[in-house]
């Protein structure tokens, strides 16, 4: 079993600020995170003011269009922002939305694309995509599993290098939008590694994804849930995502290691030290028939009778005087 695949998602946490954007990549970095996740709008080629937002969430852009374009860095930006990453030992992952973004991508040497689960049935795109032969992570957000059968199958035609996230598309996710349950219904169907994209804001999650199965892991990050933006209600703090990378690297190597409960040989002189032996908890003389309120177990295990095997004895006689505490073993007894 590979390690989970960690990625951190910054969409639009940067508010169009290229000096913002790197500095979110050299506090990324510092979480051990695998990959960093940006998209990349070219807001002419994706939308037009007709888009309705999804939050409206301020009153400084007209339209999402507006937005979009607020939204955007040059070709020369986002060669700076892929060396970056490389630099930093981050993965340079993003999502494009049009062809057009694709191409700016390319030229900025993109490790890895991410679709959208609003792409998912945008064929245009993700056959651009495919072309590039870059490994593809396909979010299953919106999808029904009939869409994701006809997306899954373009990718198989293509002989993509492809993998899918769970994903609730609702901000921040609530514990019953989840869906951790489709991370191995996903597994089972398609046969490809299968992750989980949380919106959840809570480190919790994305350890139970992990748990539950899933390879990959995206979260939203932020510097501080005070920022300005459409998912900072949604995302991970820096302090945050360093705890849950943490915890993501322990629950899988526990998960490597699976416990055989058949086998306890391991735990032999353990067993010695706090498994017990039966003693009597009073004074009892010689002829005397033993009861239930006569005996105690005391450590350690192997100076009387085995506690678990205390029926042996009642309504024994004693064979002779016992003091108070003194172990009891089978000489001690007429059996």
């Amino acid at each position: 079993m590979m390690g989970v695949f960690t990625i951190a998602e910054i969409g639009q946490a940067h508010n169009g600020s290229i000096e913002k954007l790197h500095k979110y990549i050299d506090e990324v970095a510092k979480t051990r995170v695998d990959a960093i996740k940006f998209q990349t709008h070219i807001a002419d080629a994706e939308s037009s003011i007709y888009e309705p937002f999804r939050v409206k969430f301020t009153n400084e852009y007209a339209t999402r269009f507006d937005y979009w374009k607020a939204m955007e860095f040059s070709e020369e930006q986002w060669i700076e922002i892929g060396k970056h990453c490389k630099k930093e030992g981050l993965t340079f992952i993003s999502s494009p939305f049009s062809n057009a973004a694709v191409d700016v991508l390319e030229r900025a040497e993109i490790e890895q694309y991410k679709i959208g689960s609003g792409e998912i049935t945008n064929f245009l795109l993700l056959k651009k995509v495919v072309d590039t032969g870059k490994p593809i992570i396909i979010s299953s957000g919106m999808s029904s599993i009939e869409e994701l059968n006809k997306t899954v199958g373009f990718l198989k035609k293509h002989d993509a290098n492809f993998s899918i996230l769970q994903c609730s598309t609702s901000y921040p996710t609530t514990p019953k939008n989840y869906g951790l349950n489709v991370i191995n219904e996903l597994k089972g169907l398609y046969g490809v590694p299968v992750g989980f994209s949380d919106h959840s804001a809570k480190i919790a999650t994305g350890i139970a994804a992990v748990a539950l199965g899933a390879e990959i892991l995206e979260f939203h990050v932020v510097f501080n849930r005070d920022e300005f933006g459409p998912d900072v209600t949604s995302s991970l703090t820096i302090d945050e995502a360093t705890e849950l990378v943490k915890s993501v690297k322990q629950i899988h190597e526990a998960l490597k290691h699976p416990v055989d409960k058949k086998d306890n040989s391991a735990f032999a002189d353990l067993k010695q030290i706090f498994e017990k032996s039966l003693a009597v908890n009073k004074d009892l003389k010689k002829g005397h028939i033993i009861t239930f309120n006569d005996l105690e177990a005391k450590k350690p295990k192997g100076y009387g009778i085995d506690a678990s095997k205390y029926k042996l004895v009642l309504g024994k006689k004693i064979n002779k005087n016992l003091n108070q505490w003194d172990f009891l073993n089978k000489t001690d007894v007429i059996l």
